[in-house]
């Protein structure tokens, strides 16, 4: 089994940052795309954020120029830092890879549980 465990949620000021990380751990062969969904109260699931095995990265409108996307494939890690935050940022952040669990296997998509990040004065 493959498990992603995201940390670094929080309260913040309008202005500040957060850097949120997500760590894949259990049965991993290979870790493709990962990346960073948010859903706020009443609003569909969006992507944020994803970089590629290879690194290449894409980013949603709205975060473009605030937001940045790094990983580490060493640790199968993947960091979302988030800047000049604003209260429409406010949501439950995800963690999503593509991950393959063995050199045979089709690669699987995994969510983690997510971690609430509340912007607001």
């Amino acid at each position: 089994q493959v498990h992603l465990v995201e940390s670094g949620g929080g309260l913040v000021h309008p202005g500040g940052s957060l850097r949120l990380s997500c760590a894949a751990s259990g049965s991993i062969f290979r870790v493709y795309a990962m990346g960073w969904y948010r859903q706020a109260p009443g609003q569909r699931r969006e992507l944020v954020a994803l970089t590629t095995s290879d690194g290449q990265t894409n980013f949603a409108d709205s975060v473009k120029g605030r937001f940045t996307v790094s990983r580490d494939n060493a640790k199968n890690a993947v960091y979302l830092q988030m800047n000049s935050l604003i209260p429409g940022d406010t949501a439950v952040c995800y963690c999503n890879a593509d991950i393959a669990e063995t050199d045979t296997a089709d690669s699987r998509n995994y969510w983690g549980r997510g971690t609430q990040v509340t912007v607001s004065t």
